[in-house]
C-alpha cells in the first residue's frame, strides 16, 4: 500500500507462485512434523533438521543451516502462521517486482545464511576463552523467521516510503522503520525461546547480499551511511548557528527595551 494514495487493503494484490510453492513446502514439512509426534515418533524430524551450534560443527551435520528453516514448532501454529502471513505479505510484491529465481535466490540466501550464523556465532567467545562450552550450544533453532526477516529487509529497502496499518498496535509506519520496530518489540517483550541471531542474522546476510548486488538502490553501503551521518552534523552545526543568532538577536531586542526612552 502506497503512503501517497488513500487506499488501504490487506496484504498484496497477487501470490506468485513461488510465493504459493514456498507456503505449501512449510505446511507440508510441518503437517509431517505433527504425523511424525502422533505416531510416536516424537521430535524425529525437529531433531534431525532444527540447527544447533554443537550438532553442526561437532557432529558435522552440515545440512542442518538448510533444513532448519523449513521447520516450525509442532507445538504452537502461531509459529508457522506468523511466519507464512509475514512471507506471503512482504514476499509476493518482492516476487512480482524481481522474478521468481532472483528472489528464490535472496530467500535461501538469507535462510541458510542466517542458519550458518546460528551455528558458528557462539563458537567465537568459547574459541577465544571467555568461557567454556555448555548446554547451551546444544539448544535447536528452527523456523523461517531469518528468511523472512531478509524478506522484510528488502521490501523495506524497495519501498521505504510506503505506509504499513500495524494491527498490534494498531497505528500506521513507514516500511523503512518496520524492522527497528520489530526488533525493539522483540527485545523488549518477546519470548525467551525467540533466537535473535537468527532474526538478525538473516537481516545482516540480507543486507549484504542487497548490497553486493547491486540492484536495490534504497539498500544502504556504509558509504551511504556515513554520508548521512555527516549531513546529519552539518545539519545540527548549521542549526546551532541559527539559534545563536536567534539568542542574540533576542538578547538584543531585550536590552533595547531595557535602556532610557528615546525622544526625537
Amino acid at each position: 500500500m502506497d503512503g501517497r494514495r488513500s487506499q488501504f487493503g490487506f496484504g498484496p494484490g497477487s501470490t506468485p507462485g513461488i510465493i504459493k510453492n514456498l507456503l505449501i513446502a512449510n505446511g507440508v514439512v510441518f503437517i509431517a512434523q505433527l504425523l511424525t509426534r502422533s505416531a510416536g515418533s516424537g521430535d524425529w524430524l525437529s531433531n534431525f533438521g532444527a540447527v544447533s551450534p554443537w550438532d553442526v560443527w561437532v557432529d558435522f551435520k552440515f545440512w542442518q543451516p538448510f533444513t532448519y528453516m523449513w521447520l516450525h514448532s509442532p507445538f504452537s501454529p502461531f509459529h508457522i502462521i506468523f511466519n507464512m502471513l509475514m512471507l506471503w505479505m512482504f514476499g509476493a510484491p518482492l516476487a512480482e517486482l524481481w522474478g521468481e529465481e532472483r528472489f528464490l535466490r535472496y530467500y535461501l540466501a538469507c535462510g541458510v545464511g542466517a542458519g550458518f550464523l546460528i551455528a558458528s556465532a557462539p563458537w567465537v567467545p568459547i574459541m577465544m576463552g571467555f568461557w567454556p562450552a555448555d548446554q547451551s550450544m546444544l539448544i535447536p533453532t528452527l523456523g523461517a523467521s531469518g528468511a523472512v526477516m531478509g524478506v522484510i529487509l528488502a521490501y523495506a529497502f524497495t519501498w521505504p516510503n510506503r505506509t504499513l496499518m500495524l494491527i498490534f498496535p494498531p497505528m500506521p509506519i513507514k516500511a523503512i522503520w518496520l524492522i527497528p520496530f520489530m526488533l525493539f518489540v522483540e527485545y523488549v517483550s518477546g519470548p525467551s525461546n525467540v533466537s535473535h541471531l537468527g532474526h538478525g542474522g538473516g537481516i545482516l546476510v540480507g543486507w549484504i547480499y542487497l548490497v553486493r548486488e547491486g540492484k536495490t538502490p534504497g539498500a544502504p553501503t556504509i558509504n551511504s551511511l556515513q554520508h548521512k551521518w555527516r549531513r546529519y552534523q552539518m545539519r545540527q552545526k548549521i542549526r546551532a548557528v541559527h539559534k545563536d543568532d536567534r539568542d542574540r538577536r533576542s538578547r538584543r531586542d531585550r536590552d533595547d527595551d531595557d535602556g532610557p526612552p528615546r525622544y526625537h
